[in-house]
């Protein structure tokens, strides 16, 4: 049974996601307003927050950024609008997937299995994966960049385990949404995968304009460079 978050401010969605959710076996909390998020997320963990973008006092993405300081938990989003700003402006702040209204409950209710089935996938295991100067320890879930640790969210730590799993592979874009993503496409698109790969860039090279470790093979899709280890 997994703990879920729901901030969303229409009630006769929260009633149709309650039941939702609760149907699947997991236990639900809501919050209606920013604040009210804010102060429910003082009071213990939760393995996966779906956050509803437009709200009375402010939005979703602000908890996001919030979230962020201190938690990698998997976080999809909500959003009424299917503007490609808006997406990636949800991704570059931690978000992990999205969904536009109005939506199916069923796609909703798949997007979160998946979401709660790969945290749980990568988090599993004490396998210490180095590379290039970066060491992740799954036990832990945490990664470090010559010996400093970095600040990932749970899709950036997933795609850097990826790329560390396959050293010196050139791995397509398609091949990459599928062993993540487990969705051929449908959930998370390529240019999704683009504003994921820029993001862990930032964060791991040294250069991120040139980067050493995530490679990019045109026509072909990214490789990840671990000589010199």
């Amino acid at each position: 049974m997994s703990r879920l978050f729901l901030l969303e401010d229409d009630p006769g969605l929260v009633r149709g996601l309650t039941f939702a959710f609760q149907r699947q076996g997991h236990t639900l909390e809501v919050a209606e307003t920013l604040r009210e998020a804010l102060e429910r997320w003082r009071d213990g963990a939760y393995d996966l927050l779906v956050l509803d973008v437009s709200l009375p006092d402010g939005s979703g993405f602000d908890f996001c950024a919030h979230v962020r300081r201190s938690s990698s938990v998997p976080i999809l989003f909500l959003t009424a609008s299917d503007e490609e700003m808006d997406i990636i402006q949800g991704l570059e702040l931690g978000g992990d997937d999205y969904l536009t209204k109005p939506f199916r409950t069923g796609e909703l209710a798949a997007r979160v299995a998946a979401l709660l089935r790969r945290s749980q996938v990568f988090s599993a295991g004490a396998t210490v994966l180095r590379s290039g100067g970066i060491r992740v320890d799954l036990l832990q879930g945490q990664a470090w960049k010559d010996g400093q640790p970095l600040d990932l969210t749970a899709g950036e730590y997933r795609l850097l385990c990826f790329f560390l799993r396959h050293p010196n592979v050139v791995l397509s874009k398609r091949r990459i949404l599928e062993d993540l993503w487990d969705c051929e496409g449908n959930f998370v698109d390529g240019n999704t995968l683009t504003v994921y790969i820029r993001r862990l860039r930032v964060k791991i090279e040294d250069d991120p304009g040139n980067p050493r470790r995530i490679v990019t093979v045109r026509r072909m899709g990214y490789r990840w460079d671990g000589n010199g280890e």
